[in-house]
Parts: structure tokens; C-alpha cells; sequence
């Protein structure tokens, strides 16, 4: 089994400001840099074998905080990148409150695909090993949703520098990706069953 260590990166500027940073690069803040050293505590005595992350800065700053104690390389991947959020990009969150989503924002299956994605490449490459994964609030809960068979928005909201364990397998990976074909299957047949209503 691979052990993830999976983790949203620490406050950004942006976070504060309430800006929609999507796959900008972000910049961690002075809390931001603080909680990530606080991680980085907090996992200095564990083993870790390895250290990956988005490859937006501010998910390679927090992995870079968190690896010093374990003199590890940071390994980056653009499957952890957050979600695409097309023209809502760079907005003030509270502005978009009633919206309609513009269509070029990336929908909730193709970040559930991608999460399977990401854990097939992590069980591949890393695998009965223990891997800090830094992410993002929106892509990590997509991994965990497919990790638990259910919809995203049965995940609890993830927080700045939190971490939440999984363990792992290419067997577990390959039940995920179908348990996560079928609950992207309902939902798809839940929205044409809607449009066919109104």
C-alpha cells in the first residue's frame, strides 16, 4: 500500500484577499509560511520516502517548507493543479455568489478523472512508499471523494494546511476509477433529468 499524505498548501495572498486564484501561482502569505512550518514539524519524525506537488508555486513553496526536514526533493505534477476556473479566475469570490458558470470553468467529473489519474501515477511510481502529496483545496477533494466512492460534495470543505491520510493500492486505484465512472454517470443523468424538466 502507498501511504498519502495528502495536503492543501498554506494561505496565499490571495487566499486573504478572497481573490479566485484557480491555476495562477499564488504566493503564500506570512500565515501561509507558518503553517506550512508548522506541517513541516509536525512530519519531521515521520518516514516519508518522497515529496510531490502541484506545479503552481504556491503547492511547491508549502512542499519545499515541509521536505527540508527530510532533505527530499520536491516532485511536481500538474494533475494536482486546482481547479480551473476559467473566467471566474482572478474575481472576488463574494462577487460570484448567483453566477452562472461560465462554461469555460473545468467541470466537477473532469477533476474527479484527474484525481483518479493522479492516484494511479502515485501507486505507479511511489509504490508501498509514504509521499506527502501538496495540493489544493478543490483537487483534493476530488481525490478524496473518489478515495471514499462518493461525490464531492459529500467531502468536507479542505482547510489551508491540512493534512488527511490515505493508503492505497493499484487494486483500490482501478475500484476507485470505476466507483468514480459511476457516480459521474449519475450526475450526468441528474442534470439531463433536470434540463429535461425546465
Amino acid at each position: 500500500m502507498t501511504t498519502i499524505y495528502l495536503i492543501r498548501h498554506g494561505e496565499t495572498v490571495d487566499n486573504a484577499r478572497q481573490i479566485m486564484q484557480g491555476q495562477t501561482q499564488g504566493k503564500l502569505n506570512d500565515h501561509g509560511i507558518q503553517q506550512a512550518e508548522t506541517v513541516s514539524k509536525r512530519l519531521a519524525e515521520e518516514h516519508i520516502d518522497a515529496v510531490v506537488a502541484s506545479d503552481l508555486h504556491r503547492a511547491v513553496e508549502t512542499a519545499e517548507i515541509i521536505a527540508r526536514p527530510h532533505h527530499l526533493p520536491v516532485a511536481t505534477t500538474p494533475l494536482l493543479r486546482e481547479r480551473d476556473w476559467g473566467a471566474f479566475t482572478g474575481r472576488f469570490i463574494p462577487d460570484l455568489k448567483g453566477l452562472v458558470w461560465p462554461d469555460d470553468v473545468e467541470s466537477e467529473e473532469t477533476m474527479m478523472m484527474r484525481a483518479v489519474d493522479f492516484l494511479e501515477y502515485i501507486t505507479a511510481t511511489y509504490p508501498d512508499q509514504r509521499v506527502v502529496a501538496v495540493g489544493h483545496g478543490i483537487i483534493n477533494k476530488a481525490i478524496l471523494a473518489v478515495y471514499a466512492h462518493c461525490p464531492m460534495r459529500e467531502v468536507q470543505r479542505v482547510m489551508n494546511a491540512e493534512v488527511r491520510m490515505l493508503s492505497t493500492s493499484a487494486v483500490t486505484v482501478a475500484s476507485a476509477r470505476a466507483a468514480a465512472s459511476a457516480v459521474i454517470a449519475t450526475a450526468v443523468a441528474d442534470r439531463a433529468g433536470g434540463a429535461a424538466a425546465e
